[in-house]
């Protein structure tokens, strides 16, 4: 095989040239002449990939919102995806969310975290940091990432926050010596408080020409990531910025036996019931897609969500018909006048 031109474009919430970095040197790199090269912009990488300079692009899927007419006119398309290995955001305070104290202040950039920690705890001020800047009357410029959350970090060392929001990769790259409290998407126990990822969190994808031979872009891709891939593209591809921001999504792949050991530590029948015949035996050996998604009023005090568990075989039909009904979901919310992305 020739050698590959591969090239990595990254951000500081999903640093793809670190990821790649580790696959290359793991036991799973294909057995090939690889070239790698970190690229500038998604502009510049699509350049090079038109005019055969490079072969692949792996990206955050973040960055490709809103951006895919222009990488079909520049004749590419996605090849492939990886899996997703930190998609949740952690907490840094010295209290987890139960035992902050009352009127405790949070900052958030992420307008669907601030909503489910307001679902998850009344009483707490959860804040986006311009929102703090401008109730506090401060002049603060506001940087990269980094600098965003380093200057988080100082406002809680300062005890003028009591906790702040960050992307897990972040809070390694920076050194946090504080707790930090995982928001995960499955509680300990059930009626626990749950949080689903961001939109696209921590999904990488493939692009390359639309002529780019497929079986030498599958040594990098991975079966769930493209199936992570396929399914939130398809629900919240054509959604705006707005609508984006306040959207909670989560796919990925599951053991029969992860889900029925849940759905027996919390007595979820109807989860149990749905994998099983009458004799009691599970109806499936295949591997099974879970699907999640969900949408928080501003107040944290209203949920729209659709939760679906598929064997992976059906899970591109169920996608579509899973579509319908949180399409009929969302606009009987309209009808009753509740507005889940415009406030």
């Amino acid at each position: 095989m020739e050698r590959i031109q591969f090239g990595t474009l990254s951000i500081s919430s999903c640093p793809v040239n670190q990821y790649m970095e580790k696959f290359f040197e793991s036991s799973e790199a294909p057995d090939t002449d690889i070239e790698t090269g970190e690229q500038e912009s998604f502009s510049l990488a699509l350049e090079k990939l038109q005019n055969g300079n490079l072969d692949l692009l792996a990206m955050p899927a973040r960055l490709l919102h809103g951006k895919q007419m222009q990488m079909y006119e520049a004749d590419c398309q996605v090849h492939g995806a990886r899996t997703p290995r930190t998609p949740n955001m952690v907490l840094v305070s010295e209290n987890k969310i139960q035992y902050q104290p009352k009127s405790a202040i949070i900052l958030c950039e992420s307008k669907l975290i601030r909503r489910q920690l307001r679902r998850s705890r009344r009483g707490m001020r959860v804040l986006s940091p311009i929102a703090f800047i401008e109730i506090e009357k401060r002049e603060e410029s506001l940087g990269n990432e980094l600098e965003r959350y380093s200057w988080m970090e100082k406002l809680r060392q300062n005890k003028e926050i009591d906790g702040y929001v960050i992307p897990r990769v972040i809070y390694s790259t920076l050194n946090i010596s504080e707790r930090r409290h995982t928001l995960l998407p499955d509680p300990q126990n059930r009626g626990d408080n749950h949080f689903l990822p961001t939109a696209y969190s921590d999904l990488v994808v493939l692009v390359g020409r639309k002529s780019y031979p497929n079986k030498n872009a599958k040594l990098f891709s991975e079966i769930e990531g493209e199936t992570v891939w396929k399914i939130q593209n398809h629900f919240i591809g054509g959604m705006d910025e707005n609508q984006l921001n306040g959207i909670g999504i989560l796919t990925r792949h599951r053991k029969m036996s992860t889900l029925m050991k849940q759905a027996e530590e919390h007595k979820d029948l109807t989860m149990e019931q749905a994998f099983h015949d009458l004799e009691g035996e599970a109806n499936t050996n295949e591997v099974l897609v879970e699907f999640r998604i969900e949408t928080i009023s501003n107040d944290g005090r209203r949920t729209i969500a659709v939760d679906r568990v598929i064997p992976y075989s059906g899970y591109e039909v169920a996608m579509i018909s899973t579509e319908k009904d949180w399409r009929k979901v969302i606009e009987s919310s309209e009808i009753a006048g509740i507005d889940f992305f415009n406030n």
